[in-house]
């Protein structure tokens, strides 16, 4: 019998020291401040001028958009979908975004030439391709590599 998987779960269950955690947030702000200089201006934008519900997922800030996209990582900050009518999209969405968090760390500035700039393309000019060759989106490896993370990192796994 398969394993049952809380998907209303709303935040990592892997936890860390607190040397962990200030390490953690010393290489983000060090070694991936150009990623997460964008997502802290976008952050702000978002939570304090435009008021979007935001809430923490471990490391990371979720800020809620009324978008048709799934979701985008900049370093300590993910932005998603608001709403979606199935639970289990959104679970294995925070889970993916936060994989995306973990690869800024170990990627820093190299972050939006190996994983940022090639989802962007396979996200928005390969749709077609994927549907007509029955592809996943998560066939690419910065994808799937992000579903490991964040996996791995949240101690979550996700579901379908």
């Amino acid at each position: 019998m398969a394993e049952k998987i809380d998907i209303t779960v709303t935040t990592p269950e892997r936890k860390y020291s607190k040397l962990q955690s200030v390490l953690f947030y010393i290489v983000q702000w060090t070694w991936g401040l150009p990623v997460n200089i964008v997502g802290l201006i976008a952050y702000l934008i978002c939570t304090k001028i435009l008021k979007r519900q935001h809430s923490k997922f471990g490391f990371a800030n979720i800020v809620y958009l009324p978008w048709k996209s799934g979701g985008l990582s900049m370093g300590l900050f993910i932005f998603m979908k608001d709403h979606h009518e199935k639970e289990e999209w959104v679970y294995n969405t925070r889970i993916h975004e936060y994989g995306h968090t973990w690869q800024c760390l170990l990627l820093g500035p190299l972050y939006y030439l190996v994983v940022a700039i090639p989802s962007v393309i396979w996200c928005n000019c390969f749709q077609k391709y994927r549907e007509k060759n029955n592809v996943s989106y998560y066939k690419l490896y910065c994808e799937s590599w992000a579903n490991s993370f964040g996996e791995k990192f949240t101690g979550l796994k996700r579901v379908g």
